[in-house]
């Protein structure tokens, strides 16, 4: 059958007659090592290169489902935490209309009553009548939470109470495991003054004053379901040099039109905050304004959609502006490398930015699962380093920062009840509350290490 195969440059032709695109008289056959379609001529190719930039980031408000649940998980973390300052913590939440299911596994002297705390996180959030959605008083809430394995909590704790009060600060370092493996990042840039990346601060902001109208009675008729977007138009410097779109989709009671909801957040969320965080850095006149844009939300909250928690890591983080390890935060105590090391290289990043040593920085940090010492430590400035080489920096860093993790956790002071605040607009970046990896306590000490090089 071999024979009867047709030459390969009669294939060609055959493909090249019957193709639908190809019936121009005046057209040129091409080899498949000439231009083909779909290649871009360089005139278009330069074309391209002066296309607009755009780069997008979003929040949701406490009252979205994933941030509900969220919130509870790391309101049980707190109230433990707050009885039991060395509790293990490992608490998931889902929610569907009506009901929650709490679940995980703890290790503490602490007790929760977690039906409570369920019930008072909704009643504070806003879902507290069956007509926005759901009722704190009337849901239910199943709890399924057990003890924490022993064999992972002897790879975190090999001390007892007794021997880590005896023992030196060095010894409880080393004694501590990270709770689990994982890759970890954290980021800083510039381009705003809190160094967090202007989509995503932006969409934080927005996010929060549209909480705050609704709260305050400032803007009536909201509910608490609600979720924004922005959109920035960046230089090939990676500066923000406009800002393109501003997009809110809120929950609202049946009675108000759209008309009047877009007047009264233009008015009361949008312009305020554009007006604070913008000013006269970036300008954002004409920019693209959606309110609502498929029209009424009536419905929304756990009512509309499902929720779980540790469903919005980018949107904890840099809204994609960085990598992310994929290990969520809320429910999970200090011990969990997931979240105290995603604190702890922010920390990091933000001190090399604010140091000026970079305009924005990426540190990425590995663990194994009870060792202390990272796996790998990794700094990465895209070229933005100031006067120095990202291998100094990296340097420094391992020379300023103790990134095992009992010392992540005393650096930081992590064993409080601090966590409930992170679990909605954000962990980073945040101008509401302070957090402890939010300082910048060690530019001087980076900058001596660098000098000492």
């Amino acid at each position: 059958m071999r024979g009867l195969a047709p030459p390969l440059w009669l294939a060609r032709a055959l493909l090249y007659v019957f193709s639908p695109n190809n019936h121009n008289s005046t057209s040129t056959y091409h080899c498949a090592s000439h231009p083909v379609r779909g290649d871009k001529s360089s005139h278009e190719r330069d074309d391209m290169t002066q296309e607009k930039r755009l780069i997008s980031a979003e929040s949701v408000t406490e009252g979205h489902p994933d941030k509900v649940c969220d919130q509870i998980s790391d309101a049980i973390l707190d109230d433990l935490l707050t009885q039991d300052p060395t509790s293990h913590v490992a608490v998931e939440t889902s929610a569907a209309t009506g009901v929650f299911l709490v679940f995980g596994e703890v290790n503490s002297e602490g007790y929760c009553d977690v039906q409570s705390k369920v019930r008072e996180t909704l009643r504070n959030i806003g879902y507290t009548s069956s007509e926005v959605g759901l009722d704190a008083d009337s849901c239910g809430v199943i709890v399924a939470i057990t003890n924490q394995s022993a064999e992972i909590n002897q790879g975190v704790s090999r001390l007892s109470a007794a021997e880590e009060t005896a023992a030196s600060r060095e010894e409880r370092y080393e004694a501590q495991g990270a709770g689990d493996q994982g890759v970890m990042f954290g980021y800083a840039t510039d381009e705003t003054p809190v160094l967090m990346p202007l989509p995503i601060y932006l969409a934080h902001r927005l996010a929060y004053r549209l909480t705050e109208v609704r709260k305050s009675g400032e803007v009536p008729h909201l509910r608490p379901d609600g979720k924004t977007q922005v959109t920035v138009e960046y230089d090939d410097n990676d500066q923000p040099v406009r800002l393109d779109t501003v997009l809110i989709s809120t929950q609202h009671d049946p009675e108000v039109s759209q008309e009047w909801l877009k007047a009264q957040l233009k008015e009361h969320v949008i312009d305020p905050v554009l007006g604070e965080v913008l000013g006269d850095k970036v300008p954002y006149e004409g920019y693209r304004e959606l309110v609502n844009p498929t029209g009424s939300f009536v419905l929304g909250g756990p009512a509309a959609d499902s929720g779980l928690t540790g469903r919005k890591i980018i949107v904890d983080t840099y809204g994609g502006a960085a990598h992310h390890g994929g290990g969520a935060f809320s429910g999970k105590d200090p011990s969990k490398v997931d979240r105290s090391a995603a604190y702890a290289t922010r920390w990091v990043a933000k001190n090399i930015v604010a140091a000026g040593l970079a305009h924005k920085a990426e540190v990425q940090v590995a663990y194994a699962i009870g060792v202390a010492d990272p796996v790998s430590i990794n700094v990465e400035t895209f070229g933005t380093e100031q006067g120095v080489t990202r291998g100094q920096i990296a340097a420094a860093v391992r020379k300023v920062f103790d990134l095992r993790p009992a010392a992540i956790i005393d650096e930081l002071d992590l064993k409080r009840p601090i966590y409930l605040a992170t679990a909605a607009y954000g962990h980073f970046g945040r101008t509401d509350v302070q957090f402890p990896w939010e300082q910048t306590n060690k530019v001087e000490e980076l900058k001596a290490a660098i000098a000492e090089a």
